[in-house]
Order: C-alpha cells, then structure tokens, then sequence
C-alpha cells in the first residue's frame, strides 16, 4: 500500500525553479530517506506535503486520496528550524499542539506524561522552553511531533542538537514507530543515519530526483566486483581476470589488498585462486557506502 505518492510535483520561486518534475511512492511501514545536498529543494517539498505552501505543477496523493487540509491530522512533521514557544510551559505546549492535531485534551495528556516518562523528562512539565538546553529543547520537539500518533511522520534532521545517547534513544524511538504502523520520511545529510535507518531513499540535486528505490537494490547495483583481502605474504602478478588495485601493510605487517575481479568470475573464484598463494586471514566484497554513492551522484549532476 502507497501511503505518499508524489506525481510530476515542480514549484518555482520567481526565477528559481526549486523542484522539477519530482515523482515518486512511500510504502507503508517503511523509513524513506529524502536526501540531497543543502538548496536541492528537499525541505520545499516537505513543505508542500504539509501544506505550508503549494505546488505549481502536479499532485499529492496520502493513501490514494489526494492531500486535503483534513490529512494534517495524519501527519507529523518534525522541521529541520524547530519551533516552540521558548516562553511557554513544556506541558501546555505539548497539550496545546496536541490538540491542533485533533486530540482531545484528556488524551493529550494523557499521551504527553506516557512520552515524558518514557524519556525520563516529567520533571519538565512546569519548566518553560526557553529555561532547557538544545537537547532538552529537542525532546520536547520530538514529543510534540508524534504525541498524536501519526501515520505518515516526516523528520527533517532529527538528531541535530542531540548528544550520542539521546540520538541512540531517538533511532530506536524511529524504529519502535515504524513497528507500530508509522511511515517515516527521513531527511538528513548524515549518511551513517541512511545506512543504519533507511528502507528506500530517493537523491534529489538541483531540483530533480536523480536516484531512487531501496537502499539495498541500489547498492547491489553500484557494486563493482571489488573485494579486499587481509593476507600475509605478496601475492604477486595475478592472472588474467584478476588486477591487483592497491596494496599495502598494516600495523601487524599484514597486507591489505584491494582486487577487482573482471570477466564474469565470482568470489569464490578469487578465493580458490588465492587460497594456494598467501595465507589469507580476511576476504569481503567493497560494497559502497551510501555516502560514496551520494557523492558519486551529486558530483556526476554538478560536472554536466
């Protein structure tokens, strides 16, 4: 089931076209990483999923139906610019918002102090935001942002400001979201994030997308038949359909070797081939990260 679908979206601002042409479907239950570098047009299409502004061109569908003002409920949109009310309680903001999302006050509440205890923040209710530091600030913003349930949830860099225990504490919370029915849009420049978190992604560059689909069929298909090999002795001149790419010692004197395997032979046919010329103590394919192909990508786009 398609629970966002986005068809030929494009908006311009006078002269700048922010987004081209843009298409592509969320899955439900799955984390949809929305990457590209900083004035790709990402945040002005979050925008226009939340209906802060309108597309010029195209359209948005939330489970098929296309977005109405009544989907706002449905949505939880957590922005890269955080905005709470520094002079406001942290509870009566949280009610406050809560109830803009539909919710009555009893079950604002009631939700608010379940969240509050979860990260060990009840103490905070009488505190206003403007007396919390970032990362404290941060929670209080996450809360507001999922305290109604939602079923689609879009989080534009979601651990900036947070520490590494409470960024931890924030990825579990995604994922423990995700079991429970949520469909996340991610947006991030931080590609360890995408790797540990992501389903599907989609790479916007100046204005268009350029890349999309799930992350593992992606990166199966930049792979490039290149395996290191930790291993002790030279290898020597490698036979036809082997090349040698980069060799050097570690600190234990063992050598690292990088090997491109070329015409249709596998691993195991290295590994055979190998076996009887040096002791090999570690043997993995080099599959790209999510950062080489993003930069791979965004470099290739800004080169044309």
């Amino acid at each position: 089931m398609e629970v966002l679908t986005i068809n030929n979206v494009s908006k311009s601002y006078s002269n700048h076209q922010a987004l081209k042409s843009i298409s592509f479907s969320i899955s439900n239950q799955r984390i949809f990483g929305l990457l590209g570098p900083n004035g790709a047009g990402k945040t002005t299409l979050l925008r226009i999923i939340t209906q802060i502004i309108d597309a010029d061109e195209g359209e948005i569908l939330i489970n098929g139906e296309p977005l109405k003002n009544d989907h706002i409920k449905d949505i939880g949109y957590l922005p890269e610019e955080r905005g709470l009310y520094k002079k406001m309680k942290v509870g009566e903001q949280l009610l406050y918002l809560a109830m803009l999302k539909g919710m009555s006050k009893a079950e604002a509440k009631k939700e608010a102090a379940e969240w509050m205890k979860k990260f060990e923040i009840t103490d905070w209710w009488n505190k206003k935001l403007e007396d919390l530091s970032k990362g404290m600030s941060q929670k209080i913003q996450f809360i507001s942002t999922i305290i109604h349930r939602p079923k689609l949830l879009i989080l534009d860099e979601p651990f900036s400001g947070f520490d590494p225990i409470n960024t931890n504490l924030i990825k579990d919370e995604i994922l423990e979201l995700r079991e429970n029915g949520s469909t996340i849009i991610f947006s991030t420049h931080n590609m360890e994030s995408v790797e540990e978190l992501c389903d599907d992604i989609a790479l916007i560059n100046k204005s268009e997308k350029i890349l999309s689909g799930s992350k593992t069929d992606i990166k199966t298909s930049y792979k490039s038949n290149l395996f290191r090999l930790v291993h002790s002795g030279e290898l020597g001149e490698l036979k036809e359909g082997f090349e040698l790419k980069e060799s050097e010692k570690n600190l234990d004197g063992l050598n690292l070797s990088l090997i491109q395997v070329n015409n249709g032979a596998g691993p195991n046919d290295l590994l055979k081939y190998l076996i009887d010329r040096t002791e090999i103590h570690a043997f993995e394919e080099k599959i790209p990260s999510m950062n080489d192909i993003f930069i791979a990508n965004v470099k290739a786009g800004n080169d044309e």
